[in-house]
């Protein structure tokens, strides 16, 4: 018999956390790349890119340890809304509205997976 795991807000929480830092490893890649190569703040703005990648690689196995694996997955693509959210925050990039259709499609699908008793 499949053994259930339930997921918490606090889970989620911690989930989204990860996603988000995940999501600022892209933004410093993109401060990176308006820099020329090899220059120090390019060494600089990639080399926090990839400790934050590290972090997370860390955190993800953390949490795979506690979290169904569906359900972690289902979540990842909520970097896309982070990422849209920073964009915006940052470099003043437009919102448009396919990507708020494409905000809501994902948030329906992971609370479509994260509230299934599958």
């Amino acid at each position: 018999m499949k053994k259930k795991m339930n997921i918490s807000v606090k889970q989620i929480v911690i989930i989204q956390i990860a996603v988000f830092f995940y999501s600022l490893s892209g933004v410093f890649n993109k401060v990176a790349a308006l820099e020329t190569i090899p220059s120090i703040k390019f060494l600089f703005y990639f080399g926090v890119s990839i400790c934050i990648l590290g972090c997370y690689a860390i955190a993800w196995q953390m949490i795979l340890k506690r979290v169904p694996l569906s359900t972690a997955y289902s979540n990842k693509p909520v970097s896309m809304i982070w990422g849209m959210i920073l964009g915006f925050l940052i470099f003043n990039e437009t919102i448009t509205i396919n990507m708020i259709i494409g905000a809501a499609i994902i948030l329906v699908g992971v609370y479509l997976v994260v509230t299934s008793n599958g």
